[in-house]
């Protein structure tokens, strides 16, 4: 079974968030974030989705047990997918210039 918390807590190490970053981009108080990681509560649905969305992943994706998913590797194709054609074109061309240099 999954640790909320603690998968909260290794999201927002990947991100390199603090508390007060993690509350920001999700539009919650910092109170009610420190409140559940030092009281040890499990956020309600509600707050845990605002969470996700602050680190572009759906509630489905974060309940999901594989420890292969990389989730940094994910908002980045999240972010790719939602560029128009000619912009996917110009990060396709830099990431090819990256790999031949």
């Amino acid at each position: 079974m999954i640790d909320i918390l603690k998968k909260i807590e290794k999201l927002r190490l990947e991100h390199n968030w603090s508390l007060y970053k993690l509350a920001e981009e999700a539009g919650l108080t910092q109170s009610t974030i420190a409140n559940m990681f030092s009281r040890g509560t499990l956020p309600s649905i509600r707050t845990l989705d605002a969470i996700c969305s602050a680190f572009n992943i759906s509630l489905s994706e974060f309940f999901s047990e594989e420890d292969n998913i990389n989730y940094k590797t994910l908002s980045m194709l999240d972010s790719y997918n939602r560029l128009d054609d000619k912009d996917k074109k110009i990060i396709d061309k830099l990431i090819k210039y990256m790999l031949e240099k």
